[in-house]
């Protein structure tokens, strides 16, 4: 005997389709803290990184504090205590150069919980890393200019311009390059350097990086 259909004409029972169901679902943003001692240039550079990965799995806050590197860690640990427990991670960028009381500011970083990209001796340094690696000692921002500008014509840290595109296709070679050349924590002591790769692998997401 043929079996008796459904009220809805259907043989078999209704199954709800779970995926047609399920509730869109989305990790929440990681907020981070990025505080520049610098007005122009790092700003610029982390604002184009930003732009051009999308990571929409974090959610960075870019600020400004142009100052010495101790007035820069005091600005980020008031920023972040003022958001009252928001950010998961605070960050300076940060350079050597000539800097009197960087060891101080290194100091109250640690203590704080504030994380540090410090560039030795400077953020062109960084910058160069994106074009080629780099390992002899460079002294100071003019040298470091003098290699960038090969890259780089007519650069300049004061520019209220900067060209990111320049830079799109190879910051993933400047983290390996980097990353070789000092230790973490030990860019103060280790001239040529950056540790801009570590604030660069929080804010792009693990499937861009590879």
């Amino acid at each position: 005997m043929a079996r008796a259909p459904k009220p809805d004409g259907r043989k078999t029972p209704r199954r709800e389709s779970t995926l047609r169901r399920r509730p869109a679902h989305r990790e929440p943003c990681v907020p981070v803290l990025v505080v520049c001692g610098a007005r122009n240039t790092e700003p610029a550079y982390l604002r184009g990184l930003l732009a051009s990965v999308d990571n929409r799995a974090v959610s960075v806050k870019i600020k400004v504090c142009d100052q010495d590197p101790v007035s820069v860690v005091r600005h980020t640990v008031t920023e972040r205590d003022r958001a009252d427990g928001h950010y998961h991670q605070a960050w300076c960028v940060l350079d050597v150069d000539e800097f009197a009381h960087l060891e101080e500011a290194l100091r109250l970083a640690e203590t704080e919980d504030v994380q540090v990209a410090l560039s030795n001796p400077c953020f062109e340094l960084w910058l160069l890393l994106h074009h080629r690696e780099h390992t002899a000692s460079v002294a100071g921002y003019q040298q470091a200019k003098r290699h960038l500008v090969t890259h780089h014509p007519a650069y300049s840290k004061v520019a209220r311009e900067f060209d990111f595109g320049r830079y799109r296709e190879g910051w993933r070679d400047a983290v390996e390059r980097a990353r070789k050349l000092a230790r973490q924590g030990e860019e103060a002591k280790t001239n040529p350097s950056s540790g801009m790769w570590r604030l660069v692998e929080v804010i792009v997401p693990a499937n861009v990086r590879g």
